[in-house]
């Protein structure tokens, strides 16, 4: 038996707004986080209190924090998008 399949991926394997059931692809682009210019009362490892004070720009790495928070945005976008589904037209 042969599987049909799309030609070309068109929007991420939404055709209309109704997924065809093949993987969904998501892009997602962030803005550098900025970085805290005013100094800050903190302690060392050792618990001695100091000051920290930032120079120049050191833009942290946002990727590991990124991943997590982009699958749980889409899981919970796509749950609004099936109740609101279940809600207008029942299908269970």
């Amino acid at each position: 038996m042969a599987v049909l399949k799309p030609q070309r991926i068109i929007q991420g394997e939404f055709n209309r707004g109704i997924s065809n059931g093949e993987p969904i692809l998501i892009r997602v682009a962030f803005k550098p986080t900025a970085t805290i210019r005013k100094e800050q009362q903190t302690v060392d490892a050792e618990g001695r209190e100091i000051v920290l004070a930032s120079k120049g720009r050191h833009d942290p790495c946002v990727l590991p924090r990124a991943v997590p928070m982009v699958e749980a945005m889409v899981a919970l976008v796509l749950s609004d998008h099936l109740l609101r589904q279940r809600g207008q037209c029942s299908f269970w």
